[in-house]
């Protein structure tokens, strides 16, 4: 019999686990290549494994709501369509160490003594995701989700490690429950700690729980706000020249290039060299060190249909000309709205874009994506009447108006380099040659 084992792809550099979230198919059940097996997700991402072989999906080693260690076997796939009741299976089964059997033993072993302990965490109820270990931990130890949730974390993205919930083991002992300082190169702030009001429901009040992907925008835009002092600046821009020139050439650039031409690629291309203009934008904060960044990913937030927004990133953005930064946009977009992104494409950006125009909105003040330093918004574009300068004196034309914002973090940037670097954008595009042709 041939058997292939399904495993925990590798999610990006950073991330070491992913919980399962839908199985979309069951044991017994005919897959073909490339067929959807199971919805995964991290604190980045949802994603799907595909199945690259074709047969019959054996066994599930993991279920929905399970938290699984990158590399992991997670299910085998039968590619001789055999009877998975086999002889041969039961063998695998156990020189493999009894995979599934070891996992329905525990489940059965925490269902049986349930009664006889404290509740067990129902993690799926949770916001955050935490290690197999600090589970393990939080399940011997009887701590309770809201407990766990309660915990500061201080591993990456907030993450509660091993040392976290030890020391809050030691704390809930000793009869003073705190949070656990954490080490940091940053210079004390001096806040405390603000209890958020208590909400009651009213009458006729609907309560709808966020989902998994809002809640991890809700704490992302919580976490910014704390950690960068935000300044926002805005400058109006002149950009009839880029309207005019597109108008003119993007049913040829359809032709050529197979790609429709939006207003976005030119907004990325701006911006691309700007960062180049002034590397500190560039950048991020690690306590009193500034990380210059070498590579010029830009990112550009999405809106999903669900309603909620997602950053897919455009790597290298200054080494890529017009025409590739538009296979990019409208690829990265059309993938993020159905849900197809690879986790790695929404990592490692440097800087974001923000298009507050496709709903119409003239302008907004952007929330800076963590740990980049600034976040640039545009807004629709409005025809205006504006003051124009001519040979003859000035005189009062319709022009093609939109206001950059620019949202920036106070602790590297200054006032004089947010301003510049904002002019720059708008002159890049106000003086953009309506000649080229990619």
């Amino acid at each position: 019999m041939a058997v292939f084992e399904i495993v925990m792809p590798k999610l990006g550099e950073s991330i070491i686990e992913a919980t399962i979230t839908k199985w979309l198919k069951q044991e017994g059940d005919a897959v073909t290549e490339d067929d959807a097996l199971v919805e995964i997700a991290t604190d980045k991402v949802d994603s799907e494994i595909p199945s690259p072989v074709e047969g019959t999906l054996k066994k599930i080693h993991f279920g929905e709501g399970d938290t699984v260690a990158v590399g992991t076997v997670i299910a085998l796939i039968d590619m001789d369509g055999e009877d998975t009741g086999s002889e041969e299976e039961a063998k695998e089964e156990d020189s493999s160490g009894q995979k599934g059997e070891t996992l329905e033993t525990e489940e059965k072993s925490e269902k049986e003594t349930a009664s006889d302990k404290t509740e067990k965490p129902d993690f799926s109820d949770s916001n955050r995701f935490y290690s197999p270990l600090v589970k393990n931990i939080a399940r011997q130890e009887n701590v309770s989700i809201s407990e766990l949730d309660s915990i500061e974390g201080s591993g990456k993205d907030g993450r509660v490690t091993k040392k976290d919930i030890l020391q809050y083991l030691d704390d809930r002992k000793d009869g003073k429950i705190k949070q656990p300082e954490t080490t940091t190169t940053a210079p004390s702030t001096g806040q405390k700690t603000i209890e958020t009001p208590k909400v009651t429901a009213g009458t006729g009040d609907e309560i709808i729980e966020m989902d998994r992907m809002r809640r991890l925008i809700a704490d992302h835009m919580v976490m910014s706000k704390h950690t960068s002092p935000h300044v926002t600046m805005f400058h109006d821009v002149d950009m009839t020249r880029i309207v005019t020139w597109r108008s003119r050439i993007k049913d040829q650039f359809m032709q050529r290039e197979g790609e429709k031409l939006t207003f976005t690629p030119i907004f990325v291309e701006a911006a691309a060299k700007t960062l180049r203009d002034f590397p500190l934008v560039n950048a991020s904060v690690d306590g009193y060190n500034i990380i210059k960044r070498r590579a010029v990913n830009i990112g550009m937030a999405t809106a999903l249909p669900s309603g909620n927004l997602i950053v897919p990133v455009i790597k290298n953005a200054d080494q890529k000309n017009l025409a590739g930064l538009a296979k990019d946009v409208n690829d990265l977009a059309n993938r993020a709205r159905n849900n197809k992104l690879n986790p790695d494409e929404i990592q490692g950006g440097t800087f974001t874009i923000t298009n507050f125009g496709q709903f119409g909105n003239s302008t907004g003040a952007p929330i800076i994506n963590q740990p980049q330093v600034a976040i640039l918004g545009v807004g629709t574009i409005m025809k205006k009447p504006v003051v124009v300068e001519t040979d003859e004196g000035d005189v009062i034309g319709i022009r093609h108006m939109m206001i950059l914002s620019l949202a920036f973090d106070h602790r590297i940037v200054d006032g004089a380099l947010g301003g510049m670097f904002l002019q720059r954008v708008a002159k890049y595009l106000e003086e953009f040659d309506i000649n080229r042709v990619n």
